[in-house]
């Protein structure tokens, strides 16, 4: 039997999203007591839920028209499905601390050590264990993230998309902008606000699947992500 490992966190009221994005409101819209026609009940049990948030909430995967306007129109719906469906590989980056870069040359130094190799396609995530040390404190924004050039070495690579645990691909004021630039320029992706990872290192390659919400014209969504080893 397959073992399928969650990727993602859970949303909720409150939750940390990237400074200047919406925040999460969830709330009643419509409870079971009053479909039955109760009236004074001592109960409010929820039979749909009311929802605002923005598309790049928790755990999501950013499309290709967020990363510059000269991307417009390769919006998260356009996007072809086998992006979001591809085999990964999770690569140890534990060591790494608050706003620390990672270079291709340290990328490279990582997959000898894991024993693996980067194919066209695959889905690359970086454990780095910043959500368990820091999620839901003030160093939550200051996580590591790629350099430019490694961003740039990653597409060369012709990978789907890299995947990290951080709210951002780069790290914040220092390479965070490139690597979303980079991105749209090669025409790959990365997802971000992901967990678990700690539970993929050592352990080989695996098919990972993350489909996004098919929002028209969205600039990214939040997804399910899922690592399953056969």
């Amino acid at each position: 039997m397959a073992e399928l490992i969650d990727l993602s966190q859970d949303i909720y009221e409150g939750m940390p999203v990237f400074h200047g994005l919406p925040q999460v409101k969830i709330g009643i819209d419509a409870t079971h007591e009053e479909w039955e026609g109760m009236e004074n009940a001592d109960t409010d049990t929820p039979a749909v839920l009311r929802m605002e948030l923005g598309e790049h909430t928790g755990t999501h995967v950013d499309a290709l028209n967020h990363m510059g306007r000269e991307f417009a129109g390769q919006s998260i719906d356009t996007m072809p499905l086998s992006l979001f469906y591809t085999e990964g590989i999770c690569l140890d980056f534990s060591h790494k601390g608050l706003s620390e870069l990672i270079s291709s040359q340290e990328i490279e130094a990582s997959l000898q050590a894991a024993g693996l190799g980067i194919q066209p396609g695959d889905t690359v995530l970086f454990c780095t264990r910043h959500y368990e040390r820091h999620f839901g404190t003030e160093n939550w924004p200051n996580g590591p993230g790629l350099t430019a050039e490694a961003a740039r070495w990653l597409g060369e690579k012709k990978i789907a998309a890299f995947g990290v645990e951080t709210m951002s691909p780069g790290v914040r004021k220092v390479s965070n902008r490139q690597v979303h630039q980079i991105c749209g320029e090669l025409g790959f992706t990365h997802y971000e606000n992901m967990v678990n990872l700690d539970k993929l290192v050592h352990r080989g390659r695996f098919r990972f699947i993350a489909f996004p919400l098919k929002i028209k014209g969205g600039t990214g969504s939040p997804v399910r992500a899922v690592a399953v080893f056969e």
